[in-house]
């Protein structure tokens, strides 16, 4: 039997959606959206939604972005995670 792979993303990919989920804090959004706007400049903020988890302690930052290759995906993420503020990126 043969593994089923998951589809290829063809880049550049309008419309990619990420989730990034950290430690609720005044200045969170605005993080996450500074660091995304260096990996994707044409980064449009109307996408941005925000949710507090049910106690408050976290927040998801969710939005989309022109995906341009895998490298550019790695940075993002890499970015993200190296702050220490940032969980999980979905």
């Amino acid at each position: 039997m043969s593994e089923q792979q998951p589809p290829k993303i063809e880049f550049p990919c309008p419309d990619y959606p990420i989730k990034v989920i950290g430690v609720n804090s005044d200045d969170f959004r605005a993080y996450v959206i500074e660091t995304v706007q260096v990996h994707a400049p044409d980064f449009d903020i109307t996408t941005v939604t925000v949710q507090d988890s049910r106690e408050g302690t976290f927040q998801s930052v969710r939005f989309c972005i022109t995906a341009t290759g895998v490298d550019q995906l790695e940075r993002l993420h890499q970015d993200l995670k190296s702050s220490g503020r940032v969980k999980i990126v979905i």
